[in-house]
């Protein structure tokens, strides 16, 4: 009796172990009616997919970001490369706009002065009740500080999570911790107050939408938004 309860004991381990060691992927697409990033107005209405793989805490995602609305609005493609072991986290990510110091916009382009690409490191810690992120720009098209240097412009943020009458929230409050015209500041600058709330909308047994409004203001630029988006995930 005992051989059969440690041979069944080893099975369920075995199988826990097989489970964690799946690649997991990620295939989603956003659907925003502006975008708004770290409280800068981006673009109008947009399609935002995203598509990414990840294997033991290491994972490398792609988004992106094409208007739908305004020609003139700028097309994004980043790349992420990031690791997560419990609630620490680090990342690389290769950030590409159609606007920038390429006119023709080439993504295969990386002169240190004729590039479109941004390159930024990040680090964060997850502590369940809150989360804190710090990201910093190290290279391509950075922004310049007060005396047109470099600025390896920086972010910071605190995301709080919470659920309220059923609906999923969370508060975030970002800055910036010097000057830089990456952001549009001249010095340490709060520059986005959020609060975020999702809701799943269920359509069949077993297919929902979440469906999510976000409150967005820019103490530094005084400016103010309020999106609505849903997420389509297979």
């Amino acid at each position: 009796m005992k051989k059969i309860v440690m041979l069944a004991m080893g099975l369920v381990l075995g199988s826990t172990a097989l489970a964690q060691d799946k690649i997991e992927t990620t295939i989603s697409s956003d659907f925003v009616s502006s975008y708004i990033w770290r409280g800068q107005d981006l673009g109008s209405v947009a399609v935002q997919p995203t598509l990414g793989v990840e294997y033991k805490g290491l994972s490398l995602t792609a988004w992106g970001s094409y208007g739908l609305v305004d020609k003139d609005d700028a097309k994004e493609f980043d790349l992420t490369l990031a690791y997560t072991i419990g609630g620490f986290n680090i990342g690389v990510t290769d950030y590409w706009l159609s606007e920038g110091l390429d006119p023709d916009s080439r993504y295969f382009k990386y002169d240190a002065h004729g590039t479109n690409h941004v390159f930024e490191a990040n680090i964060g810690y997850d502590f369940g009740f809150a989360s804190i992120q710090w990201y910093t720009n190290f290279a391509g098209n950075d922004g310049v500080n007060k005396n047109g240097k470099r600025a390896y412009s920086s972010y910071f943020e605190t995301n709080v999570p919470f659920l309220l009458a059923g609906v999923e929230w969370t508060a975030t409050a970002g800055a910036v911790p010097y000057a830089t015209d990456y952001y549009g500041t001249s010095g340490f600058a709060v520059t986005n107050l959020s609060l975020k709330a999702t809701k799943e909308i269920k359509v069949t047994e077993r297919f929902s939408i979440p469906v999510f409004g976000q409150v967005t203001g820019n103490p530094c630029s005084r400016k103010a938004y309020l999106v609505f988006g849903f997420t389509l995930q297979p």
